[in-house]
This record gives C-alpha cells, structure tokens and sequence, in this order.
C-alpha cells in the first residue's frame, strides 16, 4: 500500500528530518508562483483555496482561474482543499501565503492544538496587523510553536517571473540550518537558485520594510521625481533597514548586501509588477490612498507595514525618516510633493 505524505513523515522520526506533505495556505499570484516551484521537485501539494467554485474552475482548466492564469498544472498531483481543519491535518509543513490582514483569522479556524506539531513557513511579507508582531513571533506566542518548528521563504522574487520561468532567487531561514538545507532542495530547481540563513527575524524585518520603501519609490516616480532622486531614496532605504534590523535582532552573518535584504528592496522599489510601488505611483499622481487601494483590486502589504513599523519605533526611537514620511502619507493625509520635499533635506 502507498504511503501517505504524513506516513512517509512519520516513519522519518528519528531519521534526517523531512517536511513531509507540504499544504499551502493562500491562492493569490505569490501561493500560486510557490505551487509552480514546489511541483518540480515534490510529487503532490495540499493547497487551500477560499471558494470551492474557485477549485471547480481549477480543476477544469489545469490552472488557477484568477492568478497567473499562464501557469499550467497537473492538477492530479494537486490536492485541493477548502477548509483549514483538513489541511491542516493532513499536511506536516504549512507554507503560509495568505496576506497578513487575514493570516490571523484563517490560522484560528485551525482545530485547537492541531498546529503544534507542524512544522510552519512564513512567505507573508507582513506583520500581524493588529499585534505588530512578526508572524514567527506571533506563531510563538500564540500557539507555543518553538522557534526550531518555524521557517521563512523570501525573494527577490516576483510571481510573474517564476510564472514565466526566468531565473528567480529565493532564501530560506530556520534556526537550525539542517532544516534549511532540506528545505533548500525542496525549492531549489532549473530555474529558481535558493541560499540558506538562520536569519529569521532579520528577514521577516527586512520583508515588511521593503514594501514601505517600495511605496515611497512609486509615490517619487508618479511625482517624477528622476531616477537619480530615487537611487538615494533606496540607498538611504537600505540604511534604514539596516538600522532596524541590528536593533531587533544581532546577527553576526548578516549582510544587507545580500540578495534577500537588498535584493528584495530593489526589485519592490523598481519592478513593474510590484503592488507596493503601484500603489505609491498612484498616490504620487493625486490619488487618495483609498482610491489607490480600490483602483489595485489587490493588497500592497506596505500600506500596513507601514504602521506596524512606525507602531515598533515607538518603542526603538530610530531615526527612519523615509518610513515615517510614509506614514504621514498613508496615514495622515499629508500632501506627498510636500513630504517627498521635506524628505529630500534630509537624505544623504
């Protein structure tokens, strides 16, 4: 009789450690692009879908009806699923995709106790909106999840590039870099190159923060502020986030220069696909916030990153001028050619 992903888990107790059954939770362009590379080196994916019509038109059509409808599937090796108890129950590792507003609500329809034993990724790149509390950490204290059971999955990396297979670089961070080294084959394949870290907290950091300084990037280019404005806003970015990041967490091996920290800034400041530097465009050609939000249809996770940042430095007190010029922005209503003047006296 055929093992079951969760068997094949289990019999693995006390051998090398090995995720087991992967269940993805999230449907939009970023779960659907990590669906895409999960399938070339596992046999099967768990994979949760809000609406069961969604799975329906799915399953018809080989791919997913709403994002990145250019990527086929063999949907055989895909089990669909439309409740949280179920996939939950049947997956060992969780890879958690679902945008940071929700991820709260959806983790609480898992049955009592039923996460304690997975092991639990995090390629959100946001916060717990009404926490400010980073999801590993959030996952920790809500749940007793020790940090050895927890993971993150960060770029550069743009769903629509893995949808069109150009070369993408991903990380993975565990605490015990044997994991991520496992974890490195799950991801890694022709066109998709992965590096490890034990750097969790530095890159859920980074994460969130990059998406502020993507908006900020698209509020300058709908004002027209140049590229040469916009090459100093970044750089400055870069020491904002490099700030912060020695703050929350020491880590002697960090690097900002690496891909994961920079990399991931640059691409969310400057590509065309990026949410967050869209929104800001908007806002930089006279939209209000809330019309930028509704023209999208989609969710830029800058715009609560940037609170839950400015809620954090309450407590730090670091200089971090660009992100809060974003929250005068986003949250204050403060005129952007002004702000972006202001800010401008103020960068090196």
């Amino acid at each position: 009789m055929m093992r079951s992903g969760r068997d094949k888990y289990l019999l693995n107790k006390g051998a090398p450690w090995s995720p087991g059954r992967i269940g993805i939770i999230g449907s939009g362009s970023w779960a659907t692009a990590l669906a895409k590379i999960l399938l070339t080196t596992q046999e099967e994916v768990n994979w949760y879908f809000r609406f069961r019509e969604t799975v329906k038109r799915f399953q018809a059509s080989g791919h997913n009806p709403s994002y990145l409808t250019s990527v086929e599937f063999d949907t055989d090796r895909i089990n669909f699923y439309t409740d949280i108890p179920s996939i939950v129950e049947n997956s060992d590792t969780l890879l958690l995709v679902t945008p940071s507003p929700y991820i709260k609500g959806v983790l609480e329809r898992a049955k009592p106790g039923t996460l304690k034993d997975k092991f639990i990724i995090n390629a959100i790149k946001g916060i717990i909106t009404d926490e400010y509390v980073l999801i590993t950490e959030y996952l920790m204290e809500r749940y007793g999840l020790p940090k050895e059971q927890l993971g993150v999955v960060s770029g550069p990396c743009h769903a629509e590039e893995v949808a069109l297979e150009r070369l993408s670089y991903l990380t993975v961070a565990t605490a015990d870099l044997t994991k991520a080294e496992v974890l490195k084959g799950v991801f890694e394949g022709e066109f998709v190159s992965c590096k490890v870290s034990s750097d969790l907290t530095g890159i859920e950091y980074s994460s969130v923060m990059k998406n502020i300084y993507a908006i900020m990037a698209g509020v300058c280019q709908g004002l027209r502020m140049g590229d040469n404005f916009q090459a100093v806003l970044l750089s400055n970015a870069a020491a904002e986030i490099d700030l912060l990041l020695n703050r929350v967490s020491s880590n002697a091996v960090r690097k900002i220069t690496d891909s994961v920290y920079l990399g991931d800034l640059m691409v969310t400041a400057y590509s065309r696909y990026s949410r967050n530097r869209t929104l800001g465009t908007l806002i930089g050609r006279g939209y209000s916030v809330k019309q930028a939000q509704l023209e999208m249809e989609m969710v830029a996770e800058g715009y609560y990153g940037t609170k839950c940042i400015h809620e954090v430095n309450k407590d730090l007190g670091l200089e971090l001028p660009i992100a809060e010029a974003a929250y005068d922005i986003l949250y204050r209503r403060a005129d952007p050619a002004e702000k972006i003047l202001e800010l401008s006296q103020k960068l090196t």
